[in-house]
């Protein structure tokens, strides 16, 4: 069975989230998000960071038909234990040329990110206010 996996955030869902979701999902038999928790999220994007916690984030995430698992994780040991489980490791093209945790035990392929990000979406409704 070829498994996949893909981290991050997933704070609040966009069209980019389920496009790469459905693409590491072709890519392979099972796969696995691994989710930052709340803790991390805020070490990583401020204290006004994450909009919806870790419970809500992974509740989404499960009832995607794409996902088939999910695990929260609040250090880089917790990731690199995932990534073990794993054959394939999907990252967003901004990752190209950048230090992957996880990168010498696990093929990567890069995933071409589309114009939808969180922080995009969290700005156009500040906007709206």
């Amino acid at each position: 069975m070829k498994k996949v996996i893909v981290n991050g955030t997933f704070d609040i869902l966009h069209p980019g989230h389920i496009k790469l979701l459905n693409h590491a999902k072709s890519i392979g038999d099972f796969l696995l998000v691994a989710i930052d928790a709340d803790e991390r999220v805020r070490d990583l994007k401020g204290n006004k960071r994450p909009i919806n916690n870790q419970s809500i984030r992974k509740f989404m995430l499960e009832n995607l038909k794409s996902v088939d698992k999910v695990v929260i994780f609040n250090s880089d040991e917790e990731l690199l234990n995932c990534i073990k489980q794993c054959s394939i490791m999907i990252k967003g093209s901004d990752y190209k040329g950048k230090s992957v945790i996880g990168e010498n035990l696990i093929d990567i392929l890069f995933y071409e990110r589309t114009e939808h990000s969180t922080t995009n979406t969290i700005q156009d409704i500040i906007n709206r206010r």
